[in-house]
């Protein structure tokens, strides 16, 4: 067994009273905590950002098409599918789905309440798995056959400010061309984002309704809507997809079309950033400490080696394997710990939040092997640069003094 190795595990477990055993606990504790704190950190912020990106993108895709002319709007001038080059685009790597629109403003009038809302829109291509995921009762609408589908899907907050229920039939009113016309629709579906600013305004329909009331043949839309994987390739992919489209259009990218809601997330960075460094910061502070307490407490055996041969070198091997072992043990502690959490809140859902305020009914919580793996990384790099400074001491111990150190 190597020398430094066997001495080492000696000066970690002997027996007999031994002021640095719990120091060398609490060292661990520290770690293990410091490491819990920065994986339960990042997996809310990366797990937070998903679900409002994924909310967000569920209702406007990740990059949109429509006519220069329309800057945001919620009747955007109209483009022709064949404008949009939809055979080119589906070869650009990174799209997975590419779906026309229609958007139409209205009023939906009830026995005693009016609602203003958007009616999009939508063909038999419409990507509904997002929706699916947020029905609570009904089912989706059928869109895009011959004949325009009068269901219609509305929000939880629209059935509950209207009184409406599945199957109810409901008027909306259109204004177009100072004219007031309305449309009957039923309801087939009610669904529940948390994203009270999309859930109030957004009613989702067929999109030969939207033809008709504008008087557009089947080749005119709103805009296309374009899924792309992975998220990560959104800038990289929309510059592709600004190429290939027509000269005439124009593409925006889903943090262009909400920045206040992404510059909001993005914010979040901040705060997490500093969490880690000051936790990573903690536990290497804590090897300092525990490392200086095992050599001022080991320093007459420090003595003694020196008096029998040993180099400083390999006195300080000493010390840096007893704090591979605080390291390690306080890696796999904290492992167990943020992991456990983490796994705990994604099938329980113990930790609530207000939907209102934070656009999720409980804390949100993803991380990938990668990120683990960085985390540790990085809490082991740390702590080992840390611990290297203290272990210099060991060569100004002089072997007369370290014997008669009491």
């Amino acid at each position: 067994m190597n020398f430094e190795y066997f001495i080492s595990l000696r000066l970690r477990s002997g027996k007999g009273p031994s002021f640095s055993r719990p120091i060398i606990r609490i060292s661990i504790a520290g770690i293990a905590l410091g490491l819990a704190v920065m994986l339960v950190s990042l997996a809310i912020l990366q797990g937070f950002q998903k679900q409002v990106r994924d909310k967000v993108s569920g209702f406007g895709a990740h990059i949109q098409i429509t006519g220069f002319s329309s800057n945001i709007s919620y009747e955007p001038s109209p483009i022709k599918i064949s404008d949009v080059n939809v055979n080119e685009l589906k070869k650009i790597e990174g799209i997975r789905q590419i779906q026309a629109f229609g958007l139409k403003a209205g009023i939906i009038k009830s026995n005693d309440q009016i609602q203003g809302v958007v009616l999009k829109g939508v063909d038999n291509e419409y990507d509904w798995s997002f929706f699916k995921d947020k029905l609570t009762d009904g089912e989706l609408p059928l869109a895009g056959g011959k004949i325009p589908s009068n269901d219609v899907l509305i929000s939880g907050k629209v059935s509950r400010m209207l009184d409406l229920n599945t199957g109810d039939d409901l008027r909306m009113y259109f204004i177009i061309d100072d004219a007031t016309r309305g449309r009957k629709f039923r309801v087939s579906g009610i669904y529940e984002t948390g994203l009270e600013e999309f859930d109030e305004t957004f009613v989702f329909g067929d999109i030969g309704h939207i033809r008709k009331l504008n008087d557009w043949d089947s080749l005119t839309v709103s805009g296309v809507e374009i899924f792309i994987e992975p998220f990560s390739d959104l800038n990289k992919i929309s510059e592709l997809v600004y190429k290939t489209s027509g000269y005439n259009l124009n593409s925006q990218t889903i943090k262009q079309l909400y920045p206040q809601i992404f510059d909001w997330i993005e914010i979040q960075d901040l705060n997490v950033l500093i969490i880690l460094i000051l936790m990573a910061l903690v536990s290497g502070i804590t090897m300092i400490s525990t490392l200086l307490i095992l050599i001022l407490e080991r320093t007459n055996d420090i003595g003694v080696l020196k008096a029998l041969g040993s180099s400083d070198s390999s006195i300080r091997k000493i010390f840096i394997y007893a704090s591979v072992y605080i390291i390690g043990y306080g890696l796999l502690w904290g492992n167990l710990l943020g992991l456990g959490l983490i796994v705990l809140q994604a099938k329980t859902s113990f930790v609530p939040l207000p939907e209102e305020s934070y656009f999720v009914s409980s804390v949100p919580v993803y991380i990938g092997f990668t990120e683990i793996l960085s985390i540790n990384i990085a809490t082991v790099a740390v702590c080992t640069l840390m611990m290297l400074l203290p272990s210099l001491v060991v060569k100004f111990i002089s072997p007369i003094t370290a014997l008669r150190y009491d």
